[in-house]
């Protein structure tokens, strides 16, 4: 009983003497693996009398727990003097400035769709938002797009399993604004549009604004000046202007809006900037508005086509191409 006792109270002075964790692993095992020392007087209580048998593995055991939460106790002390000395050599000093002070800058296609936003906002119209998965009735059907048209082809609009698509334009916002209301309405749409299209001046992905107001005095003359006030602001000075006659399912009359455009060269070209219209009767139908008490016009425009007028730009590729050269022009 006096050797046990004397190994443990030794086995315990060693514990507290170590310095290093990979020293205390190898204290553990020589104390408490298979081959131990402590294992082995476990093992030996066979050879001792049957009345010494029983003190000898109570003293055993309690000196086994004695040692094992001495070793874990140890273990904890050591590994808070590894963290400390290690928090001490990695220290940071939190008031040195940064090694890379750059800033970013807004991309610029959303910094001309703000700038966009923020005039017809200016204007009195508000800010709305629908989904960019829609479904043949809000993006096509009630926007009066006949069952046969173009734009509903395969070759053009991106479509899912089970029939819905990726919106083609944001018309279908205006749609969503009508319903369940009673004008007066005035109302822009901003967010990104999808078409199955891809080169200088086309990108599968793009973004649009498009701009509805209804009330019962809407006319066509407020469209024109709505139209003239807005691209004026945008680009900061005048521009001879014409509206030229076209066609769009969802308007009618239809027509599109051309500026007199400096081509740089000393010499001037008319250029299409935008879509507009009056509102058709069948649209205000499907949205549960009267067509005999209300009138409203809707005008639709390219946020890229902007950017590339505004900027100089003549690839709407490098927009979205993220070649930081390009983009620090803006920033």
């Amino acid at each position: 009983m006096s050797d046990i006792e004397t190994q443990i109270r030794d086995a315990l002075a060693d514990i507290q003497q170590t310095d290093s964790l990979d020293a205390l692993q190898a204290l553990r095992v020589s104390l408490l693996g298979k081959s131990g020392s402590i294992t082995a007087q476990l093992k030996s209580l066979g050879k001792l009398a049957p009345e010494e048998r029983k003190a000898a593995g109570a003293a055993i055991n309690q000196g086994k727990v004695r040692i094992a939460q001495a070793l874990d106790e140890r273990r904890g002390a050591l590994a808070d003097k590894v963290l400390e000395q290690r928090l001490a050599s990695e220290r940071v000093d939190v008031t040195l400035p940064g090694r890379d002070g750059a800033r970013g800058g807004i991309h610029p296609i959303q910094r001309v769709l703000e700038r966009i936003a923020y005039i017809f906002e200016r204007l009195g119209y508000q800010r709305a938002e629908g989904p960019e998965i829609e479904d043949d009735w809000h993006n096509f059907e009630a926007l009066n797009f006949p069952p046969h048209h173009p734009a509903r082809a395969m070759h053009d609009t991106f479509y899912f399993p089970d029939g819905r698509l990726l919106r083609t334009h944001t018309s279908p916002v205006q749609i969503r604004a009508l319903m369940g209301r009673t004008p007066p309405v005035r109302i822009i749409a901003p967010g990104k549009v999808y078409r199955s299209d891809s080169d200088q001046t086309h990108s599968p992905m793009f973004h649009q604004i498009e701009g509805l107001l209804v009330d019962e005095t809407s006319s066509f003359a407020d469209l024109k000046g709505t139209l003239a006030a807005f691209v004026r602001a945008f680009f900061e000075r005048d521009f001879e202007m014409r509206f030229r006659p076209s066609f769009f399912p969802f308007t009618e009359p239809s027509a599109e809006l051309d500026i007199r455009w400096d081509t740089g060269d000393g010499s001037e070209r008319w250029m299409e900037v935008l879509g507009c219209g009056m509102v058709h009767p069948k649209v205000l139908e499907h949205c549960g508005i009267d067509p005999e008490r209300y009138t409203g016009f809707a005008f639709g425009l390219g946020v890229e086509r902007f950017a590339m007028l505004r900027y100089g730009v003549g690839d709407l590729r490098v927009f979205f191409e993220n070649d930081m050269r390009f983009l620090r022009q803006f920033a």
